[in-house]
């Protein structure tokens, strides 16, 4: 059964690694990580806000589950904010099942 969990993280712009540690995740784990600019809601008591489709290129690269390393299980990506000035993304973290197998292909 997947899981899914969303970060806002504040003023971002460029290249940056992040790392976010969930209990959820191992090496093994199906992981997807998708991101968007995000915008405050209207209602001021919603802290959530929503996606905002705006004209930055914003996207998620190098995606990679992780064992436990000292404390729990976890995801490191690097999110890719394309624009003048920082801005808030929104990055929504989905595990799906393990994998099944792996397989090298040469």
């Amino acid at each position: 059964m997947s899981q899914s969990i969303r970060i806002l993280y504040r003023n971002q712009r460029g290249r940056i690694w992040h790392n976010f540690n969930w209990g959820s995740i191992t090496k093994r784990s199906a992981v997807i990580v998708t991101a968007a600019e995000w915008s405050a809601g209207r209602d001021p008591f919603d802290a959530t806000g929503r996606p905002n489709p705006g004209d930055a290129d914003v996207y998620v690269t190098n995606i990679g589950p992780h064992d436990p390393e000292g404390d729990t299980g976890g995801v490191e990506f690097c999110l890719h904010v394309d624009w003048r000035s920082p801005l808030h993304v929104q990055v929504t973290i989905t595990v799906l099942d393990p994998i099944e197998d792996f397989m090298v292909v040469e």
